[in-house]
């Protein structure tokens, strides 16, 4: 007998959407200076959420010179009272959990079990954390009385839209710096809603200003001469893009960038464990994750074995409506991305690797991927070695736990890994010589606002998180 599970939605009441909103500029929401706009729409249904303002260029210059005016105030006061700041705006936070998930589940996809119990929860940690540092900035090991830069520009993407916006803006305030911040063009409500939530909290004008746009908004504010600091998760090719614009300038920058991490199973692991750590690797948020665990490296003897049990657990994953707390897999956030995913896995049949799904019935309208598995994959395969950002995940073997360093560190990106093993002196081996920022050992996907967060080469630079991420915001 099989049970099958009843629809459980959330309901979309508990969010107010308006048919439209503006920028949020030096404390108001106010319209695009050219008064365009453009349409945010649910990636589960098409539907049309709202409607937001296409920030200008005049527009960055008005938002940063409100930064710039916010920033004299705001960096003199006390440490403590910034501090009061931050606490409140986490407890908001807290109170509106429910509200931000349903609508964060909305305009990005994702299943609300996530927004619900990951994404929000962990928004709030990362306030309540850095509200904790702001008056402890002299002993943070950056010398005595360190400084703020100034003007932050950031840019975030749009698959942890809450989320990363709390890892730029919370150690930005922290530390006594002003923000202007662009969100993802598919993914900008959960900002403008966060920009209520500064009015609420009662936070000075300026100090936040958020503006929705495309790639050209986010390229005004990097490229503006008052923008001290530059803050920027996204794709290696925006990345270096970014990097270009602001080579010889005075500016800071830290930039998170793509990955395609290993996710290494040696012959001891306990398998079931293992099996749940790949599935959180690869299928957490669709796949939309820069330090998804991509690529399985499996040891040759427990290959059999641990693929019959990867296949079972992914046939009881549950594909469809996001809201549905039963949802295991949502939505694809875009046509765009969809297309790349489709083109992707169809290149991984095209060059000889074996392709594999289970059956699953994808809803008609929205944008859907069914979480898939390919074997047979070589190092060659375009699978192995370009960022899919999608549920779709690369089986590759080895046999020595040398081979297996040498296939993890095979390529241009060095943001995470995963090690299976029961033996804590080979996973500290392997950690020695697995060249990415995050390392996880028997776990996988697990975040922490006190702990560093960042990686190596094409993964970009700089560190987001703990103690490590208020050095990106201090003249040091």
């Amino acid at each position: 007998m099989t049970f099958d599970y009843a629809p459980a939605p959330e309901s979309r009441a508990v969010v107010d959407l308006a048919p439209s909103y503006g920028l949020f500029v030096d404390g108001e929401f106010v319209p695009a200076s050219d008064g365009k706009v453009f349409k945010t729409v649910s990636p589960s249904s098409e539907e049309v959420l709202s409607e937001v303002a296409q920030a200008t260029a005049d527009d960055v210059d008005r938002a940063v010179q409100a930064a710039r005016k916010a920033f004299e105030k705001w960096s003199a006061l006390p440490g403590a009272e910034r501090a009061k700041y931050l606490f409140r705006i986490a407890r908001i936070i807290q109170e509106r959990s429910r509200e931000l998930a349903v609508l964060e589940s909305l305009d990005n996809g994702k299943p609300i079990r996530e927004s619900r119990d990951a994404d929000l929860p962990l928004v709030a940690a990362h306030f309540f954390y850095y509200a904790g540092w702001a008056d402890k900035l002299d002993h943070a090991g950056y010398g005595a009385n360190p400084r703020p830069l100034g003007v932050a520009g950031q840019v975030i993407p749009w698959n942890f839209p809450l989320l990363m916006l709390a890892w730029k803006i919370a150690p930005a305030l922290a530390t006594g710096n002003t923000v202007v911040l662009k969100p993802a063009e598919t993914t900008p409500l959960s900002a403008l809603f966060f920009a209520d939530i500064c009015r609420q909290a009662g936070l000075p004008k300026g100090v936040v200003n958020i503006l929705t746009g495309d790639g050209s908004t986010g390229a005004a504010l990097v490229a503006h001469p008052g923008v001290d600091k530059v803050a920027f998760t996204g794709s290696t090719e925006v990345g270096k893009a970014i990097a270009r614009t602001v080579a010889g300038t005075d500016k800071k920058v830290t930039l998170e960038l793509g990955g395609k991490a290993a996710n290494i199973v040696f012959d001891d692991a306990p398998l079931d464990q293992a099996v749940e750590g790949i599935v959180n690797g690869i299928f957490f948020n669709q796949g939309h994750v820069c330090c998804a665990g991509s690529r399985l490296l499996v040891q040759e003897s427990v290959q059999d074995e641990l693929l019959d049990a990867l296949k079972r657990r992914m046939q009881t994953l549950r594909v469809g409506d996001p809201l549905d707390k039963n949802t295991d897999i949502g939505a694809i956030n875009s046509a765009e991305q969809l297309a790349r995913i489709t083109e992707l896995a169809d290149a991984g049949e095209a060059e000889g690797a074996e392709r594999w799904a289970p059956s699953c019935e994808l809803p008609s309208a929205g944008y859907w991927f069914a979480p898939t598995l390919f074997t047979g994959v070589t190092q060659a395969h375009r699978i192995a070695r370009e960022e899919i950002f999608g549920p779709v995940l690369s089986v590759l073997t080895f046999r020595t736990p040398a081979e297996a360093v040498e296939k993890a560190n095979n390529t241009p990106y060095g943001l995470s890994a995963g090690i299976w093993t029961e033996k804590g002196s080979r996973s500290l081996w392997m950690a020695n010589k697995l060249r990415a920022g995050v390392i996880w050992s028997n776990t996988f996907n697990k975040f922490d606002p006190a702990s560093p967060f960042g990686g190596y080469q094409e993964s970009g630079y700089g560190r987001e998180g703990g103690r490590h991420g208020l050095e990106a915001y201090l003249n040091v």
